[in-house]
């Protein structure tokens, strides 16, 4: 058993010698090469060694610290992979510049329109009157009358002291009468001023994991817009009642 070992790993040598031989080039070849020009080592290689040993001399590798002169130079095979990753940049949203159409169409769907700034001849506080309205900003149902100020989540297409139109009323009342909307009210109005855009309170949120030595610590503060009631339209305001004076 021993000798047949043997006699396989000489005959295995002997073979990977052999081929070693025919095809692997002298070293008076190799010295040579280093004398020659690229274009001399193409035909020189190809005369004397054929295809298989000239073609990997052909490849030039190119190093460079410019992002961009590497990218041209592997255009061929990234070419496709480097057009997907420009169509998928996207604009954030605060650069974003929107029109006209786009304000008013996105303000309608979130409840309300945009008059224009407050005038000084525009009166904002006006006597109490006992009529109510439900609205509708966002996701959240808010029950104002004149006067009353409430704090919506932050309005993008608005200034401070800016007059708005809350469009989504869904229910107004009265002493008299009550006007249930299916599920809007139609031609019924809320009047508002921007008076502040502000932040609510800290919220702390507090992430553990026990015996995994995980605890996440981070702090919220929602951005809120302050608004002042008007107005509201829609519904017959009872008239005041005139209280006579005794003399």
């Amino acid at each position: 058993m021993a000798h047949r070992r043997c006699l396989r790993t000489l005959s295995r040598q002997a073979a990977a010698l052999i081929s070693l031989k025919t095809a692997a080039p002298s070293v008076s070849n190799l010295i040579s090469f280093k004398t020659l020009t690229r274009t001399q080592h193409q035909s020189h290689l190809s005369s004397k060694l054929g295809t298989s040993w000239s073609t990997p001399w052909y490849h030039s590798r190119h190093f460079c610290s410019n992002k961009n002169d590497d990218d041209e130079g592997d255009g061929d095979e990234t070419g496709e992979s480097s057009g997907e990753e420009e169509d998928d940049d996207t604009v954030p949203e605060l650069l974003r510049e929107y029109t006209v159409e786009e304000t008013e169409a996105e303000a309608a769907e979130i409840g309300y329109k945009v008059v224009g700034p407050l005038q000084k001849s525009d009166r904002v506080f006006k006597p109490y009157e006992p009529v109510f309205a439900v609205v509708q900003i966002g996701s959240h149902q808010f029950k104002v009358s004149n006067g009353d100020s409430i704090f919506a989540g932050r309005l993008k297409f608005c200034e401070v002291n800016d007059k708005l139109i809350l469009n989504k009323v869904l229910l107004l009342g009265s002493e008299s009468q009550t006007i249930v909307g299916r599920p809007i009210v139609p031609d019924a109005t809320v009047h508002a001023v921007v008076e502040e855009h502000a932040l609510d309170a800290k919220v702390i949120i507090f992430k553990k994991k026990r015996r995994k030595n995980y605890r996440r610590t981070k702090g919220h503060r929602q951005e809120l817009t302050k608004l002042r009631i008007i107005d509201i339209q829609g519904i017959e305001k009872p008239e005041k009642e005139k209280v006579a004076v005794a003399a």
